[in-house]
């Protein structure tokens, strides 16, 4: 056993040994490796040399920029009313097709008048009777045959009657379901020998030439956009655009939304749209011309501000930006960059100052060019 325990230990220190004896041999060859290794990590560069990272450019040119509002809309026709008779009873008549056209004034429904047309003759009878008695009474007192109470007495009788009919007249004329403007009448709601009230509805009364179109804008443009402000408008299933303009603008802002409501006219003369429908809503409210505007995507924001890679020599160039009007594509540069800078669109997290370059796709005046 014992001697088992010291070839151990013998082996043991020969491996050791020549460990160490390896170690001290390879050290020089193996240091300079990772040396080597080293210096690429920290500069980029490969053993062959720096390779250009691929990219794609866009050439700045004058452009023309719109600080445009997008909204949803409703449309609104210009008038809408249920009618309803001002009475109650049976109706006797209803004079409209469903559906057609109607003028101011036109009668559309009738409710049983005829116990009111009785009670009219009998006060219109009743007024020619006083009428002939208040002649003789005023011959009487040019004579002083009579006093003037006694004139004045039948004087009152007559302008009581008068009154009467007035009143009774108008009791008639709630009898009358009339359109109360030009429009459209929509589906009756009620049949001819059917009790009204009231609160019957009896048919929707529509006007919508012209249009109203409702939408709602961020409180901060509640100075920029006053009654005459032009507006576009779409309609899905319509290729055209419409315009309109704002005639009237609610003085409160929503507490709920922080927006303000505003409604905007179109003539809609054809009627080719209809009330009810949804509409995208776009206002321009400056333009900007000769602007210097980049993609959004090619803005980097950062803590110390925002910033951009040009194109130069062959290298990308870090330039801090300032930026200014923003739209849903293009964002416009107000310092930093120059007409005719190259910049660099895609690969912008890996590009560095003085990082090689190569353009892979160049976008110039809207064109397209390929580059490989």
């Amino acid at each position: 056993m014992a001697k088992q325990s010291r070839n151990l230990i013998r082996i043991t220190i020969t491996v050791i040994l020549l460990f160490v004896i390896a170690g001290i041999i390879f050290y020089p060859k193996i240091k300079a490796i990772f040396k080597s290794k080293s210096e690429q990590g920290s500069t980029g560069i490969s053993p062959r040399g720096q390779q250009p990272l691929f990219a794609s450019g866009y050439i700045l040119v004058p452009t023309e920029m719109d600080e445009m509002i997008y909204s949803t809309a409703s449309l609104l026709p210009d008038e809408e009313v249920d009618l309803s008779f001002e009475t109650q009873g049976k109706v006797v008549g209803i004079f409209f097709k469903e559906g057609t056209r109607v003028k101011k004034g036109e009668l559309l429904a009738k409710i049983n008048d005829k116990p009111l047309q009785a009670q009219l003759l009998k006060l219109r009878s009743q007024i020619k009777l006083v009428e002939e008695r208040e002649f003789r009474q005023r011959q009487l007192l040019d004579r002083d045959a009579i006093s003037r109470e006694s004139y004045d007495q039948v004087v009152t009788e007559l302008e009581t009657l008068k009154a009467d009919v007035m009143l009774v007249e108008a009791r008639i004329a709630e009898t009358e379901l009339r359109a109360p403007f030009n429009g459209t009448v929509g589906l009756r709601m009620i049949s001819e020998g059917a009790y009204a009230s009231t609160q019957t509805k009896i048919v929707k009364l529509i006007k919508f030439s012209p249009l109203k179109i409702e939408f709602s804008i961020p409180e901060r443009y509640a100075d920029e956009i006053v009654p005459g402000f032009p507006i576009t408008f779409e309609i899905d299933g319509f290729r055209e655009k419409f315009q309109a303009r704002v005639y009237a603008i609610e003085p409160k802002v929503n507490m709920n939304t922080r927006t303000i409501v505003a409604r905007a006219l179109y003539a809609n003369s054809k009627e080719e749209l209809k009330p009810g429908r949804f509409a995208s809503v776009r206002a321009r409210l400056s333009q900007i011309e000769n602007a210097i505007s980049i993609p959004t995507q090619a803005l980097i924001p950062e803590m110390s501000g925002e910033k951009v890679f040009i194109l130069r020599n062959g290298r990308a160039k870090e330039v801090k930006v300032t930026t200014g009007l923003r739209t849903e594509s293009h964002i416009q540069i107000r310092t930093g960059l120059e007409f005719g800078d190259t910049l660099l669109t895609t690969a912008t997290l890996q590009l560095r100052d003085d990082l090689p370059v190569q353009l892979d796709t160049l976008v110039t005046n809207q064109h397209l060019v390929n580059k490989l």
